[in-house]
C-alpha cells in the first residue's frame, strides 16, 4: 500500500488533520484493472459534486499527479484506489479552515481478473438507515459509522453482502453497494431520495440499461415487497454485479442474471476504444 497526498508520498496524517477529528472530507473508491482507471469520469464527477455541496477547495489534477508516479514505479497498475479529500488541518470547532483541501490517494496493489458475476447468498437486515440532511443525500462523505453497525451484522449473518433499509420501511441499498431488484419480471433501483449513495456502477449499469432497452424504474421498494423479489444484485466500483442466488433461504434462478450480464456487457465496464489513460480525465 501507497498514499500520495497532493502528490507526495507520505507515510503519516497530521494530527489536526479533520477528517479524522469530524469525517469532514468526501472519498471513491475505484478500480485500476491493467493500468485503466475504471469509470474515471463518473469518480471524478462524484468528487466535484460531493466538493461543490461541501465547500472544499480540491485541485483534482492532483490524483493524476499521485497516478502518474505510481506508474513510474510499476510496470503494470492493477488493484484499488481510494482517494479522500480532508478539509485539512484546522483549530478546534466546527468553523472551516482558510484554506485548499488536501487530496490523498491510496493505492493498494491487487491481481485482477475481468468481470465475472459473483454468486452470493443475502437477505435483509435488522438494523435501518437514518434520514440524512437533503444537502448531503447521495454524497459518499468520511462519516460511514452507520456501514460500520451495519458490516457487523452482516458479518455476523455470514453473508458478502445484504439489503437494508431505512426508518420508514423503503430499501436502500446494500451495506457497501447499491441493489437492482427484479419484481414482476421489472427491474428497480432504489430511488434514494432520501439516504443511500449515488453509486458511479450504478450510473454505469442503468445508463447501459438505457441503451439497451432494459426498463429500470428509480422507485420505491418496501420492506413488505421483498417476499416478491424474483432477483437481486448488488453493485459498486469494484464489482458490477454480486448476483443472489439464495435470499432469506429462498433460491433465485441464475440465468436472468447471466442474460443481462451478457446484454449489458458488464465483463468490460470502461469500453476500452474510448478509455481514457491514467493521465487523461
Amino acid at each position: 500500500m501507497q498514499c500520495y497526498k497532493n502528490g507526495q508520498l507520505i507515510d503519516s496524517i497530521p494530527l489536526l488533520d479533520r477528517a479524522f477529528h469530524y469525517g469532514d472530507g468526501c472519498f471513491t473508491t475505484a478500480r485500476i484493472f491493467q493500468d485503466r482507471f475504471e469509470l474515471k469520469q463518473l469518480h471524478f464527477a462524484r468528487l466535484t459534486l460531493a466538493c461543490q455541496r461541501l465547500n472544499l477547495d480540491a485541485d483534482l489534477s492532483l490524483i493524476d499527479t499521485a497516478l502518474a508516479q505510481l506508474q513510474q514505479q510499476h510496470f503494470t497498475l492493477n488493484g484499488t484506489l481510494k482517494i479522500v479529500i480532508s478539509r485539512g488541518e484546522g483549530d478546534r470547532g466546527y468553523s472551516l479552515p482558510l484554506h485548499a483541501a488536501d487530496v490523498y490517494v491510496w493505492y493498494y496493489p491487487k491481481v485482477m481478473q475481468a468481470f465475472q458475476p459473483e454468486w452470493i447468498e443475502s437477505g435483509v437486515l435488522n438494523h435501518a438507515l437514518g434520514l440524512n440532511m437533503p444537502h448531503l443525500v447521495g454524497l459518499k462523505t468520511l462519516n460511514r459509522l452507520e456501514q460500520v453497525v451495519l458490516k457487523q451484522e452482516v458479518d455476523k449473518q455470514g453473508w458478502l453482502e445484504a439489503l437494508v433499509s431505512d426508518v420508514q420501511g423503503y430499501i436502500v441499498e446494500g451495506v457497501s453497494s447499491n441493489c437492482f431488484i427484479r419484481i414482476n419480471d421489472r427491474w428497480i433501483t432504489p430511488e434514494l431520495r432520501y439516504n443511500g449513495v449515488h453509486g458511479v456502477m450504478r450510473a454505469k449499469i442503468l445508463s447501459r440499461m438505457q441503451q439497451n432497452n432494459i426498463e429500470c424504474e428509480q422507485g420505491c421498494v418496501e420492506i413488505s415487497d421483498i417476499g416478491r423479489i424474483q432477483s437481486l444484485f448488488f453493485c459498486n466500483a469494484l464489482h458490477p454485479m454480486k448476483a443472489v442466488v439464495r435470499f432469506n433461504g429462498r433460491a433465485f434462478e441464475q440465468q436472468p442474471y447471466l442474460d443481462l450480464f451478457e446484454t449489458l456487457k458488464l465483463s468490460q465496464i470502461d469500453e476500452y476504444a474510448k478509455a481514457a489513460k491514467l493521465n487523461e480525465k
